[in-house]
């Protein structure tokens, strides 16, 4: 009896006037027990699901890249997907809207797949650097990426490093941090331009660089089914892959602003403008203007003085020369300032152009060729004028023979004869396309009268 009074007395003191360390037993019981029980319980994540959303960026990386990046982000976020896949294949391009498109990656919340594609494809300097920038990197088989060492022409031609390690380790920092941000190999990032290390597939994968190895976009999805990117779970084994289509805009812009293209508008529209000038009527001024503002546009308005100065002194040179008794000095002088103008005018070399220097010598040629050659025309057409003007006289032979004015002959004008274009003075206004007679010569000029 006493001993069970005992026992009640124990539990009534064990109770809430029990002592504060038996308190303190009890909670650290019931801690640890929780604590062991907490890995079985299921834990609350972030999980996304819907189509994929795919961007693609071929050729160089030009003002309309950022723009169609910034609207495929801006869809896909309004639209519901659950991640952006960038199709690279690229030599690289503008530092600028490279720049600009690794702060879209980095600011949306919306994961970004970088993936080098299709087979055989590159992603060179500019497009390595977002490749290594992206939240999923992939390439696909026999795919190369690398040279991102960065260079510029001599002048010569020759592609050179830039050894300025002001330049250099700028780039060296960046590439870097971006590896390091998303756990990736930051020594094959710094060789990457550093050395101009080229890398495979299989062995950019097997080095850190990237994490999956596809063959198409889908099979890609189905590997990164289950992965985390930008605190969120990809759910993409059953996802649909939706290609993003730009606005008819920035369609146009981005055909626009290939460098080489650009620059061949340029040389167009400079050399037709030259003809234009010098045979008025015919309407090539017309193609001339048209073809400068279209290159203007595609390069953006963003234009060497220096070039455009070399190139407007060539158009004046030139035009001097249909004028003049130069013997063809002025012509010459003309042509290698169009030349000289048309390469310093389109942008190559770093830091405008972030591409290894193989394509930098590729643009350089595609823009100096059609120079030449028709700078060759030019040169033909002018020795048949200066031949034309310095022939002996034939003036038994002319005259009295017909010719037909290609332009309105209002006293003076151009018409042609015997297949040569010979500048002409009128007794009376002549129709263009009417037949005249030549009644004289005088030095390089006809005299005509109507038929």
């Amino acid at each position: 009896m006493e001993k069970s009074q005992s026992c009640s007395e124990f539990m009534g003191r064990a109770g809430p006037s029990s002592p504060p360390w038996r308190q303190r037993g009890a909670s650290l019981f019931l801690l640890s027990l929780l604590l062991l029980l907490l890995p079985a319980l299921p834990i609350a994540s972030a999980t996304t699901s819907g189509p994929v959303l795919a961007v693609e960026l071929q050729g160089p990386i030009t003002p309309a890249s950022d723009d169609i990046v910034a609207a495929a982000l801006q869809e896909a976020d309004a639209g519901g997907f659950q991640a952006v896949m960038l199709l690279l294949d690229t030599p690289g391009g503008g530092l600028t809207e490279t720049y600009e498109i690794l702060r879209q990656m980095e600011e949306t919340e919306i994961p970004v797949i970088a993936y080098v594609h299709p087979e055989g494809a590159v992603a060179w300097s500019a497009g390595t650097l977002i490749l290594i920038s992206s939240d999923v990197a992939a390439m696909a088989p026999h795919c190369i990426i690398g040279s991102a060492q960065p260079v510029r022409l001599s002048a010569l031609g020759e592609a050179e490093p830039i050894n300025d390690s002001k330049t250099t380790n700028a780039i060296v920092a960046l590439i870097e941090e971006k590896a390091r941000a998303h756990g990736r190999n930051t020594t094959a990032a710094r060789e990457f331009v550093a050395s101009n290390l080229n890398l495979n597939a299989d062995e950019a994968k097997n080095y850190g660089v990237i994490e999956y190895i596809a063959a198409s976009p889908e099979e890609l999805l189905g590997q990164i089914n289950g992965s985390r990117a930008k605190n969120a779970t990809l759910l993409t084994e059953a996802a649909a892959v939706q290609y993003f289509q730009p606005p008819i805009n920035l369609q146009l812009l981005r055909l626009l602003s290939d460098p080489t293209l650009a620059g061949l508008l340029m040389l167009v529209g400079l050399y037709a403008l030259i003809f234009g000038l010098s045979s008025p009527g015919i309407g090539s001024e017309a193609l001339g203007v048209v073809a400068l503002a279209l290159g203007l546009i595609g390069l953006g308005f963003n234009v060497n003085i220096g070039a455009v100065f070399l190139l407007l002194l060539g158009l004046g040179l030139i035009l001097a020369e249909l004028h003049s008794h130069s013997f063809g000095i002025l012509a010459v002088a003309g042509l290698i300032c169009v030349i000289v103008g048309s390469i310093l005018f389109v942008p190559t070399s770093f830091p405008q152009w972030y591409v290894p220097g193989s394509y930098q010598q590729s643009m350089a040629l595609a823009i100096i060729l059609p120079s030449l050659i028709l700078g060759a025309f030019l040169a033909f057409a002018i020795y048949k004028v200066a031949k034309a003007r310095f022939a002996p006289p034939m003036l038994g032979h002319i005259v009295g023979e017909e010719a037909q004015a290609i332009d309105r002959l209002d006293r003076e004008g151009y018409v042609l004869f015997q297949g040569e274009y010979w500048q002409a003075e009128a007794e009376d206004t002549v129709e263009k396309g009417e037949m005249v007679v030549i009644t004289g010569k005088d030095g390089g000029r006809l005299k005509v009268k109507r038929r």
